[in-house]
């Protein structure tokens, strides 16, 4: 059976941070591939979107760094809000054979109660977490605290020490701003696309 991880996000930009934890994610639970999914409408996120089609060519820039990475533009091209829920069941329509794992970071996932339809999303795909040094189950909110102590027990919730992102999307767009170099910050090809299409610059 094919073991699939869906890492879902924003990706403006994508950066370093993003394919160390997605290498981690591959390389402990021995994942077959691990398909970036950019969000079609980031509406959770406060900041301004460079667009759809910018952020796309950026995932797919990573893509050529491992043989295991892929992308999807599946809710690129979908129209409205885009939740995970929705994302899954159509990856699970396609490939319905395959062992479907959900990628996310421990900030994240302390707030997965809030997402729609949560419950049923915890029952159709396995949820991977990368928690960052001195996070614990303690800090969850009580519901999540009562489904982490089950899902682990069945497997269906796993949690690995992944290498701590020392850098953030919004701190790039900041350094890019500030005419800052982000040579170690994101992999050279979306550094490449960034300065060749001018993105996150300060329009007069």
């Amino acid at each position: 059976m094919q073991k699939i991880g869906l890492f879902g996000g924003s990706f403006n930009p994508l950066h370093c941070g993003h394919v160390a934890m997605a290498r981690a994610f591959a390389d402990e639970l021995a994942l077959d591939s691990v398909l970036f999914v950019p969000a079609g409408n980031p509406y959770h996120k406060a900041h301004a979107d460079v667009g759809r089609e910018h952020r796309w060519q950026m995932v797919q820039c990573v893509t050529e760094l491992d043989a295991r990475f892929a992308a999807s533009d599946v809710d690129l091209v979908r129209e409205g809000k885009t939740y995970t829920i929705d994302t899954v069941q159509i990856f699970k329509q396609i490939y319905p054979n395959a062992q479907w794992w959900w990628l996310m970071g421990m900030d994240s996932f302390m707030t997965l109660h809030t997402w729609k339809h949560w419950q049923a999303l915890v029952r159709q795909v396995s949820i991977a977490v990368a928690a960052r040094p001195g996070q614990s189950l303690r800090q969850l909110p009580a519901v999540l605290q009562d489904y982490a102590a089950d899902a682990l027990k069945a497997g269906s919730l796993h949690f690995l020490n992944a290498p701590e992102m020392a850098v953030s999307s919004t701190e790039i767009r900041r350094k890019i701003q500030a005419g800052a170099d982000i040579s170690g910050d994101v992999p050279s090809a979306v550094r490449q696309y960034i300065l060749q299409h001018g993105l996150y610059r300060v329009v007069d």
